[in-house]
């Protein structure tokens, strides 16, 4: 089922919270976690976090809100999509989708190269291999040639507005995603953390067509800072 959208609601506006409400969550120890969405997944997906490489390695908030809403309300409408996840860390989202969802295309799940062993061993700890493939992808720079043959027209990116001097690279990155198919729809999920978010969030609105999305779980959510948007080509 296809949930309503909106624009945000002022009560709910990520412009509107503070600067310090949301720190940063404190870091795990390596280790394997089995996630079933609240019951979305009857078989739960298997994760292994390792902050060896980077804080990609861990869950993150935003990513479970994500997951979530793909699984409760896309479950059954992108058996032809195209789907590719941005700044997947251990590619929590995408293998929910993968693992979830009804798709027919083998999804990518994409970061730095730091994690790309990490995305490869969930992926194989999950029997994914047929559904998901991890692949490079650096903001900024040119797409890789596999992401430009896909030509995904859904991309899925959580937790991704957390380091300032990234943003110009991951909106550079976004454009090109949404050039590369206009029709193409991001599910966009954030946590704010401090000011910098909120002038990322400004800059997406003048560059896409930004609307909140509806989800059950949003009163819920909202209160700890997490938001969730679709962007689109203008």
């Amino acid at each position: 089922m296809s949930p309503p959208q909106r624009t945000p609601s002022p009560e709910f506006s990520p412009l509107a919270i503070g600067e310090d409400l949301a720190p940063l969550p404190a870091y795990k120890s390596a280790g394997t976690a089995s996630v079933d969405f609240s019951g979305l997944l009857a078989d739960p997906l298997k994760l292994h976090e390792d902050l060896t490489s980077g804080c990609g390695g861990q869950t993150w908030p935003a990513g479970m809100v994500l997951a979530k809403h793909m699984l409760r309300y896309h479950r059954d409408d992108m058996k032809d999509s195209r789907i590719v996840e941005l700044g997947a860390g251990g590619g929590l989202v995408g293998l929910a989708v993968a693992k979830g969802c009804l798709v027919e295309n083998p999804l990518i799940i994409t970061d730095q190269v730091e994690m790309y062993s990490l995305m490869e061993h969930n992926i194989s700890l999950n029997g994914l291999e047929s559904k998901a493939k991890a692949a490079i992808l650096n903001w900024g720079e040119p797409l890789p040639q596999d992401i430009a043959d896909l030509k995904p027209d859904v991309i899925l990116a959580a937790d991704c507005v957390y380091f300032e001097p990234a943003f110009p690279l991951l909106l550079a990155t976004l454009s090109d995603l949404l050039r590369l198919c206009p029709l193409a729809t991001v599910y966009f999920c954030f946590k704010k953390r401090r000011r910098a978010d909120m002038q990322f969030l400004k800059k997406a609105q003048k560059m896409f067509r930004v609307t909140e999305v509806q989800d059950e779980d949003r009163p819920i959510f909202s209160r700890e800072g997490l938001f969730l948007y679709t962007f689109q080509a203008l």
